[in-house]
């Protein structure tokens, strides 16, 4: 079996912006050769188009494997049409050209036996080249943005087992999936409420405070990711959800990363915001000294309300509004100093480095612009690790401009359009 890559790069005299309406919209019959297309939906809401091209009577099949609005990114993968392909990944990039308008790379990774090999790769050659010339006089499309939803409402629930459980829920709407948010390690579940109350409208959502925040209680020995991923199961059981779809920010990204490993099969969709990895692949020092640098206050006394001011510092972004500020504030300093503890010694002991080859669902990934404890650069090589592991995989990233560490507490309506986007394709 023989392996080679295509690669052709191309100058369109329009502007990035213009150019990347035109290229994301991976179902729209934008390339010359194109005579007939259509949108299908492939496993757990993939994306597939289904075309064929002028003078051939075959069908051809690909389904859309990366995506990211900010870094103006498309991947897709080969799924039928060419003859004797074992494998065929592709990806398209739009960045400004230094002259002004902007440069297109397309790229193709073909597996193939050899006597097939350079006929496809010739053929992929010829597709790339008409489709960036094609680019040139493409006019700029409006990319579709959801329209959002009026606000729903939602309850409070408290499951008194041990450890109790409080929950804010929307109204069941009659299907089985749960969207379920798991906030950061100096949050709460009322981070999430644009979020819950934006979700809602599509499917049922909850915010779940987690061990010892808000009115939840801690168990009765050192909570372990083990115990947040049963908190998980308890939560689907008692809603009666045998879907899930998992929303994290930092924390509660490592932990619905760590449910993920275990139950695949119950997910619909994975969404990590400012992380995923969390100390999973930090090794002993490191983990030691994130810990010990941290519980220096408690030692000498102080509560997280004391040196709350220092971490918010520390999470908003330069352009966070003082209401911001404060409700950062709020929600680290009502944090009781043995919760804290709890989730620090949970965080900085893993039970296990991530297999993203595990990730079969959709992974939307999220990070703010000026995020300094998970930076774009670290949660964008995240997506590409997840990109190249997953058996299909089914990617998103992307960029929250304007954003600090607790990207969708300060800038919601960014936050929540990229969400709608990726939820919307799972329904």
């Amino acid at each position: 079996m023989g392996r080679e890559v295509v690669q052709v790069r191309g100058l369109v005299p329009l502007a990035p912006e213009a150019v990347w309406s035109v290229v994301r919209d991976f179902c729209g019959a934008w390339h010359p050769w194109v005579e007939t297309i259509r949108e299908e939906q492939g496993e757990q809401g993939a994306l597939v188009r289904a075309f064929t091209v002028q003078g051939e009577d075959t069908r051809y099949r690909e389904q859309l494997t990366y995506l990211s609005d900010s870094d103006r990114v498309l991947g897709y993968t080969h799924l039928e049409g060419i003859k004797d392909c074992e494998a065929y990944d592709a990806r398209i990039t739009v960045t400004p050209a230094e002259a002004g308008g902007s440069v297109v790379g397309w790229t193709a990774t073909v597996r193939a036996p050899a006597s097939r090999l350079t006929a496809i790769c010739e053929g992929t050659k010829a597709v790339f080249e008409a489709g960036i010339a094609a680019l040139a006089a493409a006019t700029e499309q409006a990319s579709a943005t959801p329209r959002p939803s009026p606000p729903v409402s939602f309850e409070t629930l408290i499951f008194d087992d041990l450890p109790r459980l409080a929950l804010s829920v929307t109204p069941g709407i009659g299907d089985d999936r749960l969207c379920l948010f798991l906030h950061g390690i100096g949050g709460g579940r009322t981070n999430w409420t644009p979020q819950v109350q934006a979700v809602g409208a599509t499917m049922r959502a909850a915010a779940l405070d987690l061990r010892g925040y808000g009115d939840s209680t801690l168990g009765p020995r050192q909570s372990t990711v083990d115990d947040y991923c049963a908190d998980i199961l308890r939560v689907a059981e008692k809603l009666g959800a045998r879907r899930l779809v998992l929303v994290g920010l930092s924390y509660g990204s490592w932990i619905a990363t760590s449910f993920a490993m275990r139950h695949p099969e119950m997910l619909d969709g994975l969404v990590l915001s400012g992380g995923c990895t969390g100390m999973s692949e930090a090794g002993p020092d490191e983990r030691e000294a994130f810990r010990v640098s941290r519980e220096v206050p408690m030692d000498a006394g102080q509560v997280p309300a004391d040196f709350a001011p220092a971490v918010v510092k520390v999470l908003a972004g330069p352009d966070a509004s003082e209401d911001t500020r404060q409700r950062l504030f709020d929600s680290m300093a009502a944090i009781p100093a043995a919760t804290y503890r709890d989730a620090l010694n949970c965080f900085t002991n893993p039970l296990e480095r991530f297999d993203f080859a595990k990730l079969t669902m959709p992974v939307l990934l999220m990070t703010g612009e000026h995020d300094r404890l998970a930076p774009p650069a670290e949660i964008r090589g995240i997506a590409g690790r997840i990109w190249d592991a997953a058996p299909r995989p089914d990617v998103r990233f992307e960029v929250i401009a304007g954003a600090g560490h607790v990207c969708n507490v300060e800038q919601p309506d960014l936050y929540n359009r990229h969400l709608s986007t990726f939820l919307n394709r799972l329904t």
